[in-house]
């Protein structure tokens, strides 16, 4: 028979009982256990292993030069992500902007994920994935609720504004600080006439996406459903997070120099840390 777990003693009992549990969906502590490590990395440099549930969130503060890498591990996953500058929350991801300043609607290695005050928070170092969703936002409860009977955070169709709800509380930061997103292993593409189209897959397992922080940032992860995924069913696998120390980009790196555009913002990093 089971423990009792009404009783307070049979609690304890209980989830003393599951140290050491190890389930796919879940932190590694410390990170340097972790198996299946990117090419390269050095183990004690590692600060983030995690594997994201269908519809799991996250969020952590990485300083500047660490490397953040999202692994599609079954070739279904959708992470929808925010970007902060840790120090100051205000400053933030500007999808417009990070479109605009770069000449280019589908991001991919070498692109630049810009702040609203023209900086870089992070540069794409390496990606096997087509071009990230970056026109269509977040799903909500509402949109969940269309498609799937229910959309509610604590439900069995959690939607990623919901989860981005959560994963900011523990920053101090509310609903209202929810942007515009980017959404990896979702391409987008928009026809001359305006007509968006989704690529929901699914498809093959093990894609990446490997980012690298250029200013101290706070990350946010929500992976739930693409908001325009036509597919009936909660349609989303696990993802995995891996993150480990690193540089930011030196004055000879390719991507600094890669753009006018982009050196400029990366111009206004080296201003904003020469304090």
């Amino acid at each position: 028979m089971g423990a009792n777990t009404a009783d307070p003693y049979g609690a304890q009992a209980h989830a003393r009982a599951m140290a050491g549990a190890d389930v796919e969906a879940m932190p590694v502590l410390p990170p340097w256990r972790a198996d299946d490590l990117p090419a390269d990395v050095d183990r004690q440099s590692l600060v983030w292993r995690e594997t994201l549930a269908a519809g799991g969130y996250a969020s952590r503060i990485l300083s500047r030069g660490a490397r953040l890498k999202l692994e599609d591990i079954h070739g279904d996953a959708c992470v929808s992500t925010l970007l902060f500058n840790a120090a100051t929350p205000v400053e933030r991801l500007n999808v417009a902007d990070t479109l605009k300043v770069q000449w280019n609607a589908y991001l991919g290695q070498g692109g630049l994920l810009l702040s609203d005050m023209g900086r870089v928070l992070a540069s794409i170092l390496e990606t096997d994935a087509p071009a990230p969703d970056a026109f269509c936002g977040a799903s909500s409860q509402a949109s969940n609720a269309r498609k799937y009977g229910d959309g509610f955070n604590h439900g069995a169709h959690p939607n990623a504004r919901d989860r981005f709800g959560i994963a900011l509380a523990k920053h101090g930061l509310g609903r209202a600080d929810i942007h515009p997103c980017i959404n990896w292993f979702k391409a987008v593409t928009v026809a001359g006439d305006g007509a968006v189209s989704l690529d929901a897959g699914p498809f093959a397992p093990g894609r990446s996406v490997t980012l690298r922080a250029e200013m101290d940032v706070i990350v946010v992860l929500a992976n739930c459903p693409h908001v325009l995924d036509p597919r009936a069913d909660y349609a989303i696998t696990p993802v995995r997070v891996t993150a480990w120390r690193g540089e930011p980009a030196g004055e000879a790196d390719p991507v600094r120099d890669r753009t006018p555009e982009g050196l400029r913002a990366f111009l206004n990093v080296d201003d904003y840390y020469r304090r």
